[in-house]
């Protein structure tokens, strides 16, 4: 049988290892699951006939090269930092490997020798990256092959609560990572580029700077910047574009109330609060306010910034409830961030019956024949449950489809790679369908880059 290592067998895992089982019989497979956790792995393995769920230490040397050895392909689903010491022994085992990471620097240095050896290194093949990357180029070539000339490129991406499940007024919940979420847009500002100028949005500027977005049957979004916009136009073949523009989707409100924890330093990560373990929610709030004998926490926080009483940004912090005096912040030695971490998940955790949703929106100017158009391109997904979410299924999938097409050489192209040629993008973006994965086109009257606040 034809061996697939998946190491890794967290939330994201869960559509992926479900692919492969279901392909397993037909495709001569068989899944071994790998993960830090026996319990998650046995879970994903659900006691299939071709699958092996095993206990996994990524730093066991011995033990990872002995299960990288025995496979014929290898999927990493680690935390990216940790992708590296797993590729470096697929280089040296003659493995191919498939992660949905961004590529590294690290990864990157190991292109000759994965060329050299025949091998594909399939990165950034989930959800953004992958989805975005694959969709993107998928509309980009066929306006290049039409003689058309790019002259804009929009791309927005969020991971969302689903509307039957949206219950607070910041209409979010977490659907991945939550520290990333509170540290987005830090380490820089963000970069752009609108009608050939440069454009940089710093931190504490970046959402209160956002864009909307109308999408047909979803309703009203809002975006805020990516931190680098410029990285792909070179990957993308689009050097030259005049605008390109890369953001992260919420729902209208959520940025405007979000500024507020930015512009306290809420959300700061460089440093620890003392005795934190002690605290309550209501004297983690009042350390970013102005000393006042007199005045509450409440009066002080709304005079500080500027919110009225009936404003529903107001409404918005009373249901953190990050003014109680009863509720213990229980975290030794955390910095504000870690802290504010802790108060969202006490809101903002996916319940049992919740499901999470997936939007992802392109907008594509370009000119043909001296004629300005523009077309947009929407992806909107919603998950099962708590087990196969929107974001299990959206980025699990492209790494599991790529993985197949890989084992049965209908992508064969050698090196450290991303999913732009159409080698991998056309059969995968076709087969997504399948599982009801499709972008719905629509050509829309030409604006260029006209973002209400940018």
């Amino acid at each position: 049988m034809r061996k697939v290592l998946v190491i890794g067998a967290g939330r994201s895992s869960s559509s992926l290892i479900q692919y492969l089982l279901d392909k397993s019989t037909s495709e001569n497979l068989h899944i071994t699951i790998a993960d830090i956790s026996l319990e998650n792995a046995k879970e994903r393995a659900n006691n299939h006939k071709n699958a092996t769920a095993l206990l996994f230490d990524v730093f066991n040397t011995k033990q990872r090269r002995e299960e990288i050895e025995k496979a014929t392909i290898v999927i990493s689903m680690l935390p990216a930092r940790f992708h590296i010491e797993v590729a470096k022994d697929c280089v040296d085992l003659d493995k191919h490997m498939v992660t949905a990471s961004y590529i590294s620097k690290e990864m990157k240095e190991l292109d000759e020798a994965v060329k050299k050896k025949g091998l594909v290194f399939m990165n950034e093949i989930g959800l953004d990256p992958g989805l975005d990357h694959m969709s993107a180029m998928q509309v980009i070539d066929k306006i290049k092959e039409n003689g058309a000339k790019m002259l804009l490129f929009e791309s927005f991406c969020g991971g969302l609560v689903a509307p039957e499940s949206d219950t607070n007024l910041w209409n979010y919940k977490f659907t991945w990572n939550p520290r990333n979420v509170v540290l987005a847009g830090q380490g820089g500002a963000a970069m752009f580029i609108q009608e050939s100028t440069y454009k940089y949005i710093p931190y504490h500027k970046l959402f209160r700077r956002t864009e909307f977005l109308n999408i047909d049957g979803s309703g009203k979004f809002e975006a805020y910047a990516n931190r680098d916009s410029l990285k792909y136009r070179s990957v993308y073949g689009l050097d030259n574009i005049p605008t390109m523009y890369r953001g992260t989707i919420r729902k209208v409100g959520f940025s405007r109330a979000w500024n507020v924890f930015v512009q306290l330093g809420m959300t700061d990560d460089t440093y620890t609060i003392e005795d934190s373990m002690n605290m309550s929610y209501r004297d983690f709030t009042n350390l970013f306010l102005a000393y006042s004998p007199s005045d509450s926490v409440e009066l002080k926080f709304r005079s500080y910034l500027k919110i009225e009483q009936d404003d529903i940004m107001w409404d918005k912090f009373l249901e953190l409830d990050i003014f109680n005096p009863d509720k213990n912040i229980g975290l030794e030695n955390a910095t504000p961030a870690q802290i504010l971490q802790k108060i969202l998940m006490d809101q903002w955790t996916l319940q049992e019956h919740d499901k999470d949703m997936i939007v992802m929106h392109h907008k594509f100017g370009y000119e043909h024949q001296g004629e300005r158009r523009q077309i947009e391109s929407s992806m909107v997904i919603n998950g099962e449950d708590q087990t196969f979410t929107a974001m299990a299924k959206t980025v699990g999938l492209p790494v599991a489809m790529a993985t197949l097409k890989i084992l049965n050489t209908e992508i064969t192209t050698p090196g450290v790679q991303l999913p732009i040629t159409k080698e991998v993008y056309e059969p995968i973006l076709k087969e997504l369908e399948e599982y009801g994965i499709n972008f719905i086109e629509k050509k829309v009257d030409y604006f260029g880059y006209n973002p209400m606040n940018l």
